[in-house]
């Protein structure tokens, strides 16, 4: 598995893709947090919080994260590597996991910057107030997992065609569903809205993002992610 994710995690950086990935989710949050005059403008808001990166990047992560896993098996398909992957001495779960944190990892080094959001809205703070540590943690272990399950989606839907056009579509449409789309229909619920919200992403990652790190939202997001890898495996098999 480490050498898959090696080769795959160097084949970001060995080709513009990593930079590209990085330097587009900072310059698109750091345009609508700290230039734009919008809503989202930290410096218009009157207090200093990162409630508007927190509702951001999960926007963003729906299209960034499946441009970067749509060529991890679709790539493979198209030139044919496929059967040579497969005869390596390794097994199906270690191609799919280096493939997955490889993925994983080159997001984690997008959001790392973001830190110094953290250190700038801390200057911006009164003096007599502080900041929020308990929301602002779980707000990050919250996108951190939202991450980590938006990848287990992009990485199966790459197994899905060779096309990566259209695999990007997939993995988009499977993502904005399981966040957003569950909140769209519980209205159509009643008295069940609060349930049906319950089923998507968005009310699992509120939840966290309150800094109460609910045993519940944790199993969910994990099963998610587990539940994709596995049948990401099971259709690798069947190649």
């Amino acid at each position: 598995m480490l050498a898959i994710l090696k080769k795959e995690f160097n084949a970001f950086f060995s080709s513009p893709i990593g930079y590209l990935v990085i330097a587009f989710f900072l310059v698109i949050n750091g345009l609508f947090l700290w230039v734009f005059d919008n809503d989202f403008n930290i410096l218009n808001a009157g207090f200093a919080d990162l409630t508007s990166f927190f509702f951001l990047a999960p926007w963003i992560f729906i299209f960034l994260i499946p441009a970067v896993t749509m060529r991890s098996f679709s790539d493979e398909y198209n030139s044919g590597t496929i059967e040579i992957l497969k005869t390596k001495p390794i097994s199906d779960w270690h191609i799919v996991l280096g493939k997955y944190f490889a993925s994983f990892l080159l997001i984690i080094c997008a959001l790392i910057p973001t830190l110094i959001y953290v250190y700038s809205i801390s200057n911006l703070t009164n003096p007599s107030e502080s900041i929020d540590v308990g929301s602002l943690l779980g707000s990050y272990f919250g996108l951190l997992f939202l991450v980590a399950t938006y990848t287990a989606i992009g990485v199966f839907s790459s197994t899905l065609s060779s096309n990566q056009i259209v695999v990007f579509i997939i993995a988009v449409s499977i993502s904005f569903f399981l966040f957003f789309g569950f909140d769209s229909m519980a209205s159509l619920f009643g008295n069940d809205a609060y349930n049906i919200q319950n089923i998507g992403m968005n009310q699992h990652f509120k939840s966290m993002s309150r800094g109460v790190i609910d045993t519940r939202d944790l199993i969910y997001f994990i099963s998610i992610t587990i539940f994709f890898l596995v049948i990401t495996k099971i259709r690798l098999g069947r190649e």
